[in-house]
């Protein structure tokens, strides 16, 4: 019965690969940021509830975020559909890709759901690059009653695995005191020079850094006029290291850059975190294994999994609750690299497109395998699956 369910699977994304393919385009023409993306949560939403799943849009508080749910079978898988872009850029990380393959995994899955034993739960996901939407959600209970959580990203490269970093995002807003920058300077208190401190101080501390840890931000506010001592600054930093006990060692080391900034000009600061801080991965080996031959069977060419982190998302602090799969799909887009204009145009390209239907076909493949009798599928059932409401997050540090 396992190759007729996912001949099945793959025949219904093959039929729907066209409205598949136009949604991917319509999402990546529409670029929208984190909590913001309206148009690419309805229409991820809309085709779904065409397809007969039950559709609860605005989950967790989240106007943007949505949970579709098909089939009554014990085991409930959850696919996650990205939703966001990056400012300026678009979707230079693809996620008109992700949300358009989950979305595709969701329809070739409920075809199937009946003889799995499945209940399909699809999740239209905000603000992965800012924010943490994923960690909301699961905070609040949109992934209770799950017991397995996937995804696939594009990249450059293909892997079964995307090894994370722990991230903290966090704003620091600089106080001082406007004054007539050549007449009076001195009575004004500069938070730009508390800006360029900190800067300073990182750029020291850096030598000493944790092999893994990185440090990287930018100013998002400086100044108002040139003639105007700075009353008001703000940088965005991001702290990132290998995993979340790492990152707490290493994010007070560089919030003190920052209140050296303070002490040093006379500002005052404060310090605004930008969501939870995203996790280290932890993988399902049994999942990505099966992920791997499934895409290996699909003609897809995975490399050596690596263990190195690069990125960081919030699907991580998901991986911690429940066994969970981040599978990168590749691109033969190189030189161009996620976070890059020519990335965003190569996600909307015929060859993103059949990347696109590949990986939902993967990610439904490999669903079918875990509903398969057998020991996986136990383990599965045998775990505990409510995941909202802890006070053991390990992120909440």
């Amino acid at each position: 019965m396992a190759t007729a369910v996912k001949e099945a699977a793959r025949r219904e994304i093959e039929q729907t690969g066209e409205a598949l393919i136009d949604l991917s385009h319509r999402i990546w023409d529409h670029p929208e940021l984190a909590f913001e993306e309206e148009h690419a949560s309805t229409a991820c939403a809309e085709l779904l509830d065409d397809a007969g799943f039950d559709v609860t849009p605005g989950v967790a508080g989240l106007p943007t975020a949505f949970v579709a749910e098909y089939g009554s079978g014990p085991l409930t898988v959850g696919i996650c559909s990205e939703l966001d872009a990056l400012p300026e850029i678009g979707h230079a990380c693809g996620h008109n890709m992700i949300a358009a393959a989950g979305v595709g995994a969701g329809l070739a899955l409920a075809r199937v759901a009946d003889d799995l034993g499945l209940r399909v739960r699809v999740l239209g996901t905000p603000a992965e690059e800012l924010g943490g939407g994923k960690i909301i959600m699961l905070e609040n209970g949109a992934f209770d009653g799950l017991h397995l959580a996937m995804m696939v990203h594009p990249s450059p490269n293909e892997s079964d695995v995307f090894p994370t970093l722990a991230i903290s995002q966090c704003d620091f807003h600089f106080h001082g005191k406007t004054a007539h920058a050549s007449v009076s300077p001195n009575v004004g208190i500069n938070a730009a020079d508390a800006i360029t401190v900190a800067q300073v101080a990182i750029g020291l501390v850096r030598q000493h850094l944790e092999p893994g840890d990185q440090v990287h931000g930018i100013v998002t506010r400086g100044g108002e006029a040139a003639n105007v001592v700075p009353a008001e600054t703000t940088a965005r930093y991001f702290v990132r290291a290998p995993d979340l006990e790492a990152l707490a060692r290493l994010e007070p080391r560089i919030r003190r850059c920052f209140e050296a900034g303070a002490l040093a000009t006379g500002a005052t600061l404060d310090v605004e975190a930008l969501g939870a801080p995203y996790s280290e991965y932890r993988h399902d080996a049994e999942l990505a294994d099966l992920y791997r031959e499934n895409a290996t069977e699909l003609g897809r060419e995975l490399g050596p999994r690596s263990t190195k982190g690069a990125g960081s998302t919030d699907m991580a602090n998901v991986s911690l609750m429940m066994p969970t799969i981040h599978p990168m799909l590749g691109l033969d887009c190189l030189p161009a690299v996620n976070h890059q204009p020519e990335f965003a145009a190569f996600c909307n390209t015929p060859e993103a497109d059949r990347v696109t239907l590949d990986g939902a076909v993967a990610m439904a493949w490999t669903c079918a395998d875990a509903a398969a009798e057998g020991p996986l599928r136990d383990r599965l059932l045998g775990a505990d699956t409510i995941y909202s409401g802890r006070d053991d997050y390990p992120w909440r540090f």
